[in-house]
């Protein structure tokens, strides 16, 4: 069967891009159902864009590959489609939009631009095999169990990165580029938990609070939470896309720096309180019990020095930390590196080596930060590579 474009992949990429490609569009996908990612994400609400999305939140080998999709394709021209199809949403801390309802409403207002463009979808199919002869990409489909032959000349890599291998997560994006001759980037897990030996806190387990988690490249002023195995949480999801195997981390537990003063002010009016008892009502009890202090925690505030009190507060602005690991592509939310941008065009997301072959969303070595900024670099990359299929093939996008 000869189609004009063949996407493999149908999660949040490959749907969009689907969507602006033109008529005698195939999208196939391994899957049942398409956009599992974006089902799953944000507690099922869909943590579909950031108001605050700029090229700075963006991790690649080149810095600048971003900027051309992103500011074509913004988080208001996605926020202007979700409101034509009415689904509400609200916004949450650091500009993360999420949907009022359920994910699922992105998902079916995908297949509805898809199937308004003409697309067709093909699920529980899976990629047998790739071949390119006489201009055309040559496809092996396995469809209910029988082999289907399908050839196109664009072909566009949609399948992710290598996170929530539950889900079905592959490296045939990097696999089949790597067939055609594209180059690769170093592939990690990022926006992971990080992991610590001999459960060091799991008594802290469910304990959260505010914090600036920071290395020698990045810092974080999220919420950090202790986990049996180890941290997570916003801060810790974050700066996991910048750390590497044996660095240390720093933990600020005092990121407003109001502690020492509340130290000061407590032990004119309530001296003979508990060290214990004061930092309590600044840090969770739970964790104070298990914070290194240079006094015991039961010592009475009056008796402690200005000195004591300073070097108590800077050594819990300042817990150097070292992971043992991090929980790896398993709970991953997106995977860091991948094709290398080098062989793409940034306007168009084209194969600079191969006309017609593309490569687009996660797949990409572009990571976003937590908060909907790989969803963004989703939509905006689809949207590129979408575009410039349906502009070659002499048809209009359809308008967003």
């Amino acid at each position: 069967m000869r189609y004009t474009t063949i996407i493999l992949g149908a999660g949040a990429a490959g749907m969009m891009c689907a969507a602006h490609a033109g008529p005698g569009t195939l999208v196939v996908d391994h899957a049942r159902a398409p956009g599992e990612k974006i089902r799953i994400s944000g507690g099922g609400r869909c943590n579909f864009t950031n108001m605050g999305a700029t090229p700075e939140n963006f991790l690649s080998a080149n810095p600048h590959f971003c900027k051309s999709a992103l500011a074509r394709y913004t988080q208001w021209d996605f926020l202007d489609l979700v409101g034509r199809y009415g689904i509400a949403w609200h916004e949450k801390t650091l500009g993360q939009l999420f949907c009022d309802g359920r994910a699922t409403q992105i998902v079916q207002m995908l297949r509805d631009e898809m199937a308004r463009a003409g697309a067709e979808l093909w699920l529980a199919t899976s990629v047998a095999g790739v071949r390119h002869a006489d201009g055309l990409f040559h496809v092996t489909l396995d469809r209910d169990g029988q082999r289907q032959d399908v050839s196109a000349p664009n072909l566009v890599l949609a399948t992710g990165g290598k996170s929530i291998p539950k889900m079905g997560a592959t490296g045939l994006a990097y696999d089949i580029a790597q067939q055609f001759g594209l180059a690769m980037t170093e592939t990690r897990p990022a926006l992971v938990p990080f992991t610590f030996p001999n459960d060091r806190f799991a008594d802290l387990s469910g304990v959260a609070l505010p914090v600036r988690l920071s290395n020698a490249r990045a810092s974080f002023d999220e919420a950090m939470l202790f986990t049996h195995r180890g941290l997570s949480g916003p801060s810790v999801l974050q700066l996991s896309s910048y750390w590497r195997e044996g660095e240390e981390i720093v933990a600020d537990l005092d990121p407003s720096g109001a502690l020492l003063q509340l130290l000061r002010d407590t032990r004119q009016s309530e001296g003979r309180r508990a060290l214990r008892t004061v930092l309590a009502r600044a840090l969770p009890a739970r964790l104070v019990e298990a914070l290194p202090t240079p006094v015991p925690l039961d010592a009475r505030l009056a008796d402690q020095s200005d000195a004591t009190l300073e070097t108590l507060v800077d050594g819990l602005r300042s817990w150097h930390l070292t992971p043992s690991g991090s929980e790896g592509y398993r709970t991953a939310e997106v995977t860091l590196g991948g094709i290398d941008t080098d062989g793409l065009s940034s306007k168009t997301m084209e194969s600079k080596a191969l006309p017609g072959l593309f490569a687009i969303g996660e797949a990409v070595d572009v990571t976003g930060w937590l908060g909907g900024y790989n969803f963004q670099w989703a939509w905006s990359s689809g949207h590129a590579a979408g575009t410039a299929i349906a502009a070659r093939a002499g048809t209009e996008p359809p308008q967003v």
